[in-house]
């Protein structure tokens, strides 16, 4: 890693170049720097009132920050002379590098000789904006921005994100949010998002951090990013965009199917610590969230407002999500009632009517009777009117008792409007001042309780991030070779009776069982077995929709003509002993993502696994603790702990089966791209677990 504080937080500023580079500068002077600013350019004797350089030589000093706003190919030639004077860094404003691969075959080749040209020197971009440090006023930004300097001693939000045009969306939101930093990656050719954050989380003014990924430049750099930011309690919220094309492409298995690197990537962010949300004003409510409120110790929220409309809509929007209005007991709902008259009826969501509006004494006691009941947050919904045509004096009454209310009890409150423009900057400023959150939108004041909770608890385990978060490496190795001559790696599927010889190997419960290439060797296996057999066709990947899968066969005629008919879908069948009293079917799938590795999927099984959808993500290695908190994640889960006194599965054995799994997947994590254990069969107690069908893909050395 490159230091970066020299870049973000720079001394003096070199800006180099004509338009863009003046529009630098202009911004530069406006957010009131206190350092030098010099401009370079070759033939300007000045730049805004100020003079200009010619080159790099001709600099008072190695410059802490520099904006370089010239074409790719001066770019390169400017960036190697400011490393070699040992400048603190350099923000690459050009495009056409890698970004233009795809229609210029010389955008690889120039960002690979950037690089070079860069060293030690840290590098933003190229194809980026820049940044804009609003404690320091330092506005490496050729444009227009929305932000305003933060006061001496003052904190807020930094976000990074690769996109520069949503970078400057952002700075333009009026919702009170304050900013710390805004700074963009680009096409991340030398410094990466998690570089970037590390910088950022290291200093005092940041309260939060928000992160715009569109991919992830590090796992191992992220988890460090988790780590620290759990140290300096730095909470961090990401809006992560995208899916990975190698796992949609991956079609053998139904847990390719499944898995997705979108499903890695939400597990990887938890496992780090980091709340997750989808859409740009979720992400800005809840950097308000954590910049006021930091994370929530629990996920138990309370509502109140004067409408029973609104305090429905809390009720709805909250079904299915992370957080939940929790009951109020009897002697809370009495406490509660006394403040109130006759005709309301006290719950949570609290609709406390209109009686009371405008009655400061009488609100604060209602207020501060609800608020005690010990919530992880409360939401006071509240609308503020227009200004340019109604008065807004009555709503400080609400706001005033609301924030007394929270003080007494300690509590985390939050000022919730329907509507952005119905809660203005100016009020978000006095009740932030207040210590409580301005929110704007129920979606997204929900989404922000949510990613708050999602941190709390990460932070919660002891030591921060898991020590399994980064998964062990593997090689990556392609399947056509760089030497004609040497080894080549090809990629094969196993037959399910190979798959199942090497679970068994390595401890995983598989079924008896023999091949047999002729119906006379299937009636000999299955006498062999004893008891009732299965009959399955090998080589064929997903075997229900071909009917390739005979069952309970029991008698040798059976067997016989069984076995005759799969053996015309291939050269041999598998005959396996029939798995007894079966409590439910989970599918246990390995893929390889390109980001973080092995990469484990647990779900519902059976033919229908798709279409039910009920799976649990876990990143390998992983704990059996990790491993049982997602099998008891599942809608599956109740029915194999004896729903509705139901008999219970083998819980232990199914654990145990599939700790063994990804254990075996971590070991083979260099030659496995993809497992797919379904149905493993959970029996009743006592019964154990036993994978029976596996289909598995491996990449294995053919000499040449």
């Amino acid at each position: 890693m490159r230091p970066l504080s020299r870049l973000l937080n720079p001394r003096h500023i070199a800006v180099f170049g004509g338009n863009w580079a003046t529009a630098v500068v202009r911004q530069t002077l406006k957010m009131g720097f206190a350092g030098p600013i010099w401009p370079v350019h070759p033939t300007r004797d000045s730049v805004e009132g100020l003079p200009a350089f010619r080159s790099v030589e001709y600099l008072p000093d190695a410059p802490d920050a520099v904006f370089i706003g010239v074409n790719r190919e001066a770019t390169i030639p400017i960036v190697r002379a400011l490393a070699a004077r040992g400048t603190g860094g350099a923000v690459c404003f050009a495009s056409g590098f890698l970004e233009a691969s795809l229609d210029d075959d010389k955008g690889e080749a120039l960002q690979a000789e950037l690089v070079a040209a860069a060293g030690a020197m840290p590098i933003l971009g190229p194809n980026c904006y820049g940044l804009l440090n609003y404690a320091d006023g330092a506005a490496l930004w050729p444009d227009q921005h929305g932000g305003l300097r933060l006061p001496q001693g003052g904190r807020g939000a930094a976000i990074v994100t690769q996109s520069s045009n949503i970078a400057i969306n952002m700075t333009m939101q009026a919702r009170g949010l304050p900013l710390s930093y805004i700074v963009t990656a680009g096409n991340q050719a030398q410094t990466g998002l998690s570089d970037i954050a590390i910088g950022l989380v290291e200093d005092e003014r940041v309260s939060c951090l928000g992160l715009h990924i569109e991919g992830f430049d590090s796992a191992a750099g992220f988890a460090r990013l988790g780590m620290r930011a759990r140290e300096l309690h730095k909470p961090i919220v990401a809006m992560k965009m995208g899916r990975s094309e190698q796992s949609q492409a991956a079609t053998v298995s139904h847990t390719a199917s499944l898995a997705g690197s979108d499903a890695a990537s939400d597990t990887f962010l938890r496992r780090c610590g980091v709340g997750r949300v989808h859409s740009i004003p979720a992400f800005l409510e809840t950097l308000k969230l954590l910049h006021v409120a930091g994370p929530l110790p629990g996920r138990s929220i309370s509502s109140m407002s004067c409408s029973g409309g609104e305090a429905s809509i809390m009720a709805d929007t909250a079904v299915g999500r992370g957080v939940a209005f929790r009951m109020l007991t009897e002697a809370h709902r009495a406490t509660v009632k006394a403040t109130l008259g006759p005709l309301v009826a006290v719950a949570n969501p609290l609709d406390y009517h209109t009686f009371i509006w405008n009655n400061e004494p009488a609100m604060t006691a209602t207020f501060s009777a609800f608020v005690g009941g010990g919530f992880d947050l409360n939401f006071l919904v509240l609308d503020f009117p227009r200004t340019d045509r109604c008065e807004d004096k009555d709503w400080r009454a609400t706001v005033n008792a609301f924030a007394a209310a929270c003080k007494t009890h300690g509590a985390r409150g939050a000022v919730l409007a329907s509507l952005p423009e119905n809660l203005n900057e100016g009020w978000s400023a006095d009740i932030m001042a207040r210590g409580l959150v301005p929110l704007h939108g129920f979606d997204e004041a929900i989404a922000a309780a949510e990613a708050a909770a999602t941190i709390g608890e990460a932070w919660a385990q002891t030591g921060g991030v898991p020590a399994g978060t980064i998964s062990p490496p593997f090689s990556g190795r392609a399947t056509v070779g760089a030497n004609p001559a040497a080894s080549l790696v090809v990629r094969r599927t196993l037959s399910e009776a190979e798959a199942k010889a090497r679970l068994r190997a390595a401890g995983v419960p598989v079924p008896a069982g023999h091949v047999a290439t002729t119906a006379s060797d299937a009636v000999s296996a299955a006498r062999e077995i004893g008891g009732a057999v299965a009959i399955k066709a090998l080589g064929v990947a997903h075997k229900s929709e071909m009917n390739a899968v005979r069952l309970n066969l029991a008698g040798g005629e059976a067997v016989r003509d069984n076995a005759r008919d799969l053996l015309a879908l291939g050269n041999a069948v598998l005959v396996e002993a029939m798995v007894g009293r079966p409590v439910g079917e989970l599918i246990a799938g390995i893929t390889r993502d390109p980001v973080f590795g092995p990469v484990m999927t647990i779900g519902t099984g059976g033919v229908t696994v798709e279409l039910l959808g009920d799976t649990a993500t876990v990143l390998l290695p992983a704990t059996r603790g990790e491993i049982e908190a997602a099998l008891r994640g599942l809608k599956l889960f109740a029915l194999l702990d004896g729903f509705r006194g139901r008999r219970k599965g083998d819980l232990a054995a199914a654990l145990d089966a599939l700790e063994t799994i990804a254990g075996f997947a971590v070991a083979e994590a260099d030659a496995l791209v993809e497992l797919d254990v379904n149905p493993l069969i959970v029996c009743e107690q006592g019964g154990g677990a036993w994978a029976a069908d596996a289909l598995m893909v491996v990449e294995e050395t053919d000499n040449v």
